[in-house]
């Protein structure tokens, strides 16, 4: 199996939970002094990241820019051993 990275203390992990979890998680960051916070995703859930992001900047923070944009893909073992390609994103956001 792939090494897992260690996740940020600024970093939201996108999956299934609603979006606005995920909003609500990228402001409090914002608030609490961060200059930047970087979504990730893996596979269904990167348009799910998108939405986060155009949420906090068009909705709560409109001071905030997306710096970087980082596609890439991860190599997983599937259920029977065999490997699976996974797209993944990372989008940050910058105050």
């Amino acid at each position: 199996m792939t090494e897992k990275k260690p996740v940020a203390e600024n970093v939201v992990l996108v999956g299934k939970k609603p979006a606005m979890s995920y909003v609500l998680a990228c402001v409090t960051q914002f608030n609490d002094g961060k200059k930047e916070v970087v979504l990730r995703a893996r596979g269904r859930a990167i348009s799910h990241a998108v939405d986060v992001a155009e949420i906090v900047r068009n909705k709560f923070l409109s001071d905030v820019k997306v710096k970087d944009i980082k596609i890439s893909t991860e190599e997983i073992e599937g259920e029977n051993g065999e490997k699976v390609n996974v797209s993944a994103i990372e989008i940050v956001l910058a105050k």
